[in-house]
């Protein structure tokens, strides 16, 4: 059998380095007292010999968990609220958390561990295997909030109730009368869009309604996508009665657009939206939407990813959480009348 192979040790980039032992311990806990090329020059020391600083088995008692939470795209209703559930979840459990855009620098992982943290949340971020791997590599744990697309068996993720919101938003729909109901969704890959999408087509072939060509149509989370996608549904030859849609920005876009073309809410068209943000309630009128339970998404996030930073074993790799119908005035029965919860 060969030897195993000799870890590499600090005095051993130090050497390399031509520095102290002290002062590549400065840069591998993300201490500021450090001269930037020197700084540089050990990080990249450290990446070449795929140095893991030991964070995690050598964790002070009193040490303060660090958790790396980021998010690409802009700081939007779904995302805020989530960030909330978070944080607050944080100050609750004595951790800290540290907010930032989804970076893909080179080592940027290892950049995470010598700064001192201690597992990575994605929210709306996506994650490749090789980004995967490269925190494998460094020994970060990482949680999905709401995963866009299929988790790796490597990957813990937290989520909601997806199809059920879609079926539940349907159901109620075809329960005031609707027979004539759109989807108008976020991107056909996401995994979160195509549970809202089965939710919806389990819901309409229960009850023998037939889906035209065109009543499905997907883009972004976007308000953008709302006002396009309404434009198109609304100039079909059959337009819809309703439209669910596959969040809350979508939703006030075909709201905008149906209000463009003379068309009144709900008295023409039925709107349903999806997240239950604090857009819904803010439209005008008030959104009939599907709640997703954005804050205790956050701090089972959290949770999950202190216990992951620990050691612990988490017994299922992906969590889902109850969504829940919130009627509003958004929605009634074809031609006006009284919205009733479905």
């Amino acid at each position: 059998m060969r030897p195993k192979a000799r870890r590499t040790t600090l005095a051993d980039i130090a050497q390399a380095a031509g520095v102290s032992v002290a002062t590549v311990s400065k840069v591998v806990n993300g201490r500021g007292d450090v001269a930037p090329h020197t700084r540089t020059r050990v990080q990249e020391l450290l990446h070449q010999h795929h140095y893991l600083a030991p964070v995690f088995r050598h964790t002070r008692a009193t040490e303060i968990p660090t958790i790396e939470v980021q998010f690409k795209g802009g700081l939007k209703s779904y995302v805020a609220e989530t960030l909330e559930g978070i944080i607050d979840s944080a100050a609750e459990l004595g951790a800290s958390v540290v907010v930032s855009k989804a970076s893909r620098a080179p080592h940027w992982a290892r950049d995470l561990v010598s700064a001192g943290r201690r597992a990575v949340i994605a929210v709306t971020s996506v994650y490749t295997a090789a980004h995967l791997d490269e925190l494998a590599r460094s020994g970060l744990p990482l949680v999905v909030l709401d995963p866009l697309h299929l988790p790796d068996s490597r990957v813990n993720s937290i989520g909601a109730t997806n199809f059920t919101g879609g079926l539940t938003a349907t159901q109620h729909l075809l329960a005031l009368g609707h027979h004539r109901i759109a989807y108008l969704g976020g991107p056909a890959v996401a995994v979160c869009n195509q549970a809202r999408t089965h939710g919806y087509r389990a819901a309409m072939e229960a009850e023998g309604v037939r889906v035209p060509d065109g009543y499905v149509r997907s883009g972004d989370f976007t308000y953008e996508t709302g006002l396009l996608g309404a434009t198109a549904l609304l100039g079909l030859q059959e337009p819809p009665t309703a439209v669910f849609a596959g969040n809350d920005e979508i939703a006030a876009g075909v709201i905008e657009t149906a209000r463009a073309r003379g068309l009144r809410i709900p008295e023409d068209l039925s709107v349903v939206g999806f997240d239950d943000t604090s857009l819904a309630r803010m439209t005008t009128p008030p959104l009939t939407t599907v709640r997703q339970p954005l804050r205790e998404m956050g701090g089972t996030a959290l949770r999950t990813a202190l216990r992951l930073a620990n050691g612990e074993k988490i017994e299922s790799h992906h969590i889902e959480l109850a969504t829940e119908l919130v009627v509003r005035a958004s929605t009634a029965p074809p031609g006006g009348g009284t919205s009733v919860p479905g």
